[in-house]
């Protein structure tokens, strides 16, 4: 596991799921590790579970001191709620270094019956609060000398599923948006690389109520999440897709 101690890393929809399996990822590897949700009993829960812990064991056989963990309540719909989780982090932790994107919804139902409401909640959620936490995010990294931009997107953005329109929609477009930025921002050592998992066996979900017996976990795309901050400076592994490798026959 890379060593991650000194840097700081911001997580939106940390308190669940894949969002905290990367949470918990970070901090074991010594990340101080700031996360939003909007569930205030689920961020006092990870929080002070995380703070509890001791740190990761070092190679001399030491223990590191307390977990540095901030929890923020935030709606990242909200261009405001967002920005100010960034100055929070910034504020607790001295700056920024890390942040992944992943806060996100779904609403699974025909065009037809989408409410106005439910397609921007999905919208909002999984594409514009992506850009309003990268707009707030940029000039602390590149006070930084550089970072990454980590956004969790899914297979569903180029692989269709029914009743998906503003699911398939939000993802299809946070895959355009995280390739642009990465042009963008590459010259100032900020690496931008979005991951596409597909079935993952959390609460949020769709299709096969059996998934649990064949998809993949929330820490396997944690995992993912901790091999591209890895990574030596001159590779930049910017679309990963993750896949069950034995789902059922179809």
């Amino acid at each position: 596991m890379s060593d991650l101690t000194g840097r700081v890393a911001l997580v939106t929809g940390g308190t669940r799921g894949i969002g905290e399996a990367i949470v918990r990822a970070l901090s074991d590897a010594g990340a101080a590790v700031a996360f939003t949700g909007r569930d205030q009993q689920r961020l006092t829960s990870v929080g002070s579970g995380l703070a509890a812990q001791k740190g990761r064991t070092a190679k001399t056989g030491d223990t590191t001191p307390e977990r540095r963990v901030e929890a923020i309540r935030a709606d990242v719909r909200d261009p405001a709620q967002a920005a100010a989780a960034v100055d929070r982090t910034v504020s607790a932790f001295g700056g920024l270094d890390i942040l992944v994107n992943n806060a996100g919804v779904g609403v699974f139902t025909s065009v037809a019956d989408m409410s106005i409401e439910q397609w921007h909640t999905v919208i909002d959620t999984n594409l514009s609060g992506v850009f309003y936490c990268c707009h707030a995010a940029l000039p602390h990294l590149k006070a930084r000398g550089g970072g990454w931009i980590i956004n969790i997107s899914s297979l569903a953005g180029k692989n269709v599923v029914n009743n998906g329109a503003a699911y398939c929609a939000s993802k299809a477009g946070l895959n355009a948006f995280s390739e642009v930025l990465l042009q963008e921002v590459r010259q100032d050592d900020i690496r931008v690389s979005y991951i596409m998992p597909g079935s993952v066996a959390t609460e949020f979900g769709y299709g096969d109520p059996n998934k649990n017996d064949w998809a993949l976990t929330s820490e396997d795309v944690a995992q993912v999440v901790m091999d591209l901050l890895a990574m030596p400076p001159r590779s930049l592994p910017s679309r990963v897709e993750l896949r069950p490798s034995k789902p059922p026959r179809k």
